[in-house]
Formats: structure tokens, C-alpha cells, sequence
């Protein structure tokens, strides 16, 4: 049975605390923040205190906007939190973010993020099995570790690690050392079958690989609603998310996939110059029914679990309409109660 997650976004990070409780209360398996408006750690430990069994991740946090030994003590202090709840949830975000919004260093992302990964294990490892702290990679170099500053074993263990991705280097890397994949929301069943899951088994076969098997959660975008004049509400909204989501370079290997790769420049430009409604104007149907899943909360949720059945482990459905009760139908059909 898949594992539905939810999102915890709220405006104040001890919100968190309430509205993850009613999520585990609503059934939901798991509770994600993401790099938004504020930052994605500090709900968590809100979060944290009000739960005993909510799955509990960034989904995701910009890895290379900070670095390894920081990430090192934010998992061990969530994982510690949460009785061994947690996951790192972790990303590469694109260029412009990374330099402009961030003022970091963007090179080679995929090597980059292989080698983040590498360096919070090596820190884990050093406090975890008490092993000396000797990391000397192309990026980040961590040699230093005095008592002060080891917080010893973790009673709950290491929390897993999770890499999102789109592109096929970013993809394989992540089903070389990742405990766990991301699919983005913009995705569609043929790129899905056809483009990320061999790109991971391919990553999974490299020397040296992670043997364990590999935890999969996708984001499911979804327009839901009872009615169809509510349905019609929801789709438009999620035309809008859609249209940005593939104005973005990064995401272009989804809409190639179906022969749309001409879509993606030209959306690119109407979101530099602001103009959102024509940018949603240009998704054509058929490229919408490929990336939402439309439908009631029953029909929408039985969709869903169609959709994901097979390949994944966790399901995060990205809601447009509907309420509280909604959500919770939805929840129930992808569980197929």
C-alpha cells in the first residue's frame, strides 16, 4: 500500500506543530516542508514535538546553498528530535538561485551533490561509529572534529537521505547514493517509465553503489473538486503551477519526452516579461491530462495509486480545490479504502 505525505506549510514555524498533529490525525503518513518562504528545518522540530508517527522531511531543502557539516547537524538534531523520524530531503535548485538568491557557488551540480552526500555520511560516520573525520573530495573538505563538537552516537540512528532530480546526470547520481529519489511534480507516467527509472537502476548499477534498496516518493499534481464547475477551478489553478513549472530549463526533459520541447523557451520568455496568463494559455490539453490528475477525491485518488503503483513508495498528492474532507477522501482512495 503506498504511503500518502502531505505538505506542511504554514506561516509561522510553530504553526507546524498543530497542523502536522491534524495531518497524522487526517491519516496522512508523512509531513514534508520545502525551501519556500522560510526556511525548511525549523517546522520540523515543531512538528516534531506534537507527533509520534508522521514521517517527518525537507522535501526539499537547496543542498548547495549550504554545506556538509551544517546539513550533518540539522539531520542529526531532527533525527534526535523525532525518535528517528526523519528524513534529508535534498535538492540542487538551479543556477540563477544558487548565485543570485543564495550568493553560492554554482559548478557542476550532479558531481557536487554526489559529493555533499558523501561528506554528511563521513561526519555521521565520524560521530555515529566513532570513526576519524577525513574527508578530502573536490568541494568540500572536512578534516576537523574535537569532542566539543561531537555529539556522540545517535540513539535513533542515521537519518536516510533523499536526492530530487529531473535531468539524467542529477537522476542517476541520486540512485547511486541516495537512500531515496524525489520526483518532482512535473513529471508524467512515459517520462516516469521511460526516462527517471532507468536513469536510476543505471545509477544503482554503478561501483560502489548503495545496495539497499532505493525509497521512491513522487508529487502528484492534482485538480479536484465535486463538482464540475469546481473541478474547472481547480484545473485552472493548476495550469498556472504547471505553465511555470515548464517555463524552467531544468524541467525541459519532461516536455521533450512527448515532443513539446518547443513549449519550454517560449514559456521561458512570457515568465521573464511577467505574463503569467499566457503563459498558461499555451499548455495545450493533452500536456495538461499527462502532468494532472483530474477527477473527484475518489476518482482522483484511485487515479493516483493507478499512477504510482509498481515503482513507488510514497505518494504526495499536490492539491488544487477541495477542503479538509476532500483531502481526507482523497487519502483513503490512494490507499484504496
Amino acid at each position: 500500500m503506498l504511503s500518502v505525505d502531505a505538505s506542511l506549510l504554514v506561516d509561522n514555524p510553530l504553526d507546524a506543530g498543530p497542523a502536522a498533529r491534524a495531518l497524522e490525525e487526517a491519516g496522512y503518513d508523512g509531513a514534508y516542508t520545502f525551501e519556500g518562504r522560510h526556511d525548511p528545518f525549523m517546522p520540523l522540530l515543531a512538528a516534531a514535538a506534537t507527533t509520534s508517527r508522521l514521517q517527518l522531511s525537507t522535501g526539499i531543502a537547496v543542498a548547495l546553498a549550504r554545506n556538509p557539516m551544517l546539513l550533518a547537524n540539522l539531520g542529526y538534531d531532527l533525527q534526535l528530535a523525532s525518535g528517528g523520524r526523519f528524513v534529508l530531503g535534498l535538492g540542487s535548485q538551479i543556477r540563477p538561485h544558487i548565485e543570485k538568491r543564495f550568493s553560492a557557488t554554482w559548478s557542476q551540480p550532479a558531481a557536487r551533490m554526489r559529493e555533499m552526500v558523501l561528506a554528511i555520511r563521513s561526519i555521521w560516520a565520524c560521530w555515529q561509529e566513532r570513526k576519524a573525520l577525513d574527508f578530502r573530495g573536490e568541494f568540500y573538505t572536512h578534516t576537523l572534529m574535537t569532542p566539543f563538537f561531537d555529539p556522540g552516537p545517535n540513539p535513533h540512528g542515521l537519518p536516510p537521505i533523499h536526492l530530487a532530480g529531473v535531468g539524467p546526470a542529477m537522476t542517476e547520481m541520486a540512485g547511486e547514493v541516495g537512500d531515496g529519489f524525489l520526483v518532482h511534480p512535473f513529471n508524467t507516467p512515459a517520462f516516469v517509465a521511460e526516462d527517471l527509472l532507468p536513469a536510476l537502476a543505471r545509477g544503482r548499477a554503478r561501483p560502489g553503489a548503495l545496495a539497499t534498496p532505493l525509497t521512491v516518493s513522487c508529487q502528484v499534481i492534482v485538480a479536484t473538486g465535486d463538482s464540475a464547475t469546481e473541478r474547472a477551478s481547480s484545473l485552472q489553478m493548476a495550469r498556472a503551477q504547471v505553465a511555470f513549472y515548464a517555463s524552467t530549463p531544468a524541467y525541459a526533459p519532461v516536455l521533450a519526452r512527448h515532443g513539446w520541447a518547443d513549449v519550454q523557451p517560449r514559456l521561458n520568455v512570457l515568465s521573464k516579461q511577467g505574463e503569467w496568463q499566457q503563459m498558461a494559455a499555451l499548455l495545450s490539453d493533452e500536456l495538461l491530462e499527462c502532468v494532472v490528475v483530474q477527477g473527484d477525491p475518489e476518482t482522483a485518488g484511485e487515479a493516483i495509486r493507478a499512477r504510482c503503483e509498481g515503482w513507488c513508495t510514497r505518494v504526495s498528492p499536490v492539491v488544487y480545490g477541495g477542503d479538509a474532507s476532500a483531502a481526507s477522501r482523497l487519502v483513503r482512495a490512494i490507499k484504496g479504502g
